[in-house]
């Protein structure tokens, strides 16, 4: 599996020196899973990114009475991790799993952590897609929760990320999310 893609994402953001680029590229796995496995489990503590090259993931919330919220997804071209948990190194309170068969590039988010510290433009990549992606679009997504049906929810994922396979736009999510309001 190539990087070029992973890299292609990561200079949306910010441009990357060689040096850099060559530094993080050691950091990083393939893995693949098959529908229904886990990236992240309930309860695990999280050591790591995947950066979704192909398929779709989905960050679940399972509450005490056995109820699935699924609280996000992470289509192709995403960073997937339970990002809370990582930072305070606790068990996470969701999973993260795959919803169709999916490869990821991961990293180690410690190692990760280090290459902040050590090149000033993979320091700037965290900061930029911290912003973007967990305060940015966070605040609306937590205004819909509370707003919005869980089908409204659904359709505006569709429409955010209409490049999607036939096969992820297929899957039962439709009916998951329509069940519940306040998912």
């Amino acid at each position: 599996m190539t990087s070029d893609h992973f890299f292609e994402k990561v200079n949306t953001y910010v441009h990357l020196s060689e040096v850099s680029k060559n530094a993080w590229h050691k950091l990083l796995r393939e893995e693949s899973y098959r529908k229904a496995e886990s990236f992240v489990e309930l309860g695990q503590i999280p050591r790591k990114v995947g950066f979704v090259v192909r398929g779709l993931f989905s960050q679940n919330y399972i509450s005490e009475s056995g109820d699935a919220t699924i609280k996000y997804f992470f289509p192709e071209g995403r960073f997937a991790a339970s990002v809370g948990a990582m930072l305070s190194r606790t068990p996470s309170k969701f999973s993260v799993i795959a919803v169709e068969d999916a490869r990821v590039l991961s990293y180690d988010f410690s190692e990760f952590k280090k290459l902040t510290e050590q090149y000033p433009d993979i320091a700037s990549f965290y900061i930029h897609y911290m912003e973007r992606h967990w305060i940015v679009e966070k605040e609306p997504l937590e205004i819909s929760f509370r707003r919005d049906t869980a089908l409204k929810r659904y359709n505006d994922f569709l429409a955010a990320y209409p490049s999607l396979s036939n096969a992820s736009r297929s899957i039962r999510l439709p009916r998951i999310w329509a069940s519940r309001r306040h998912n």
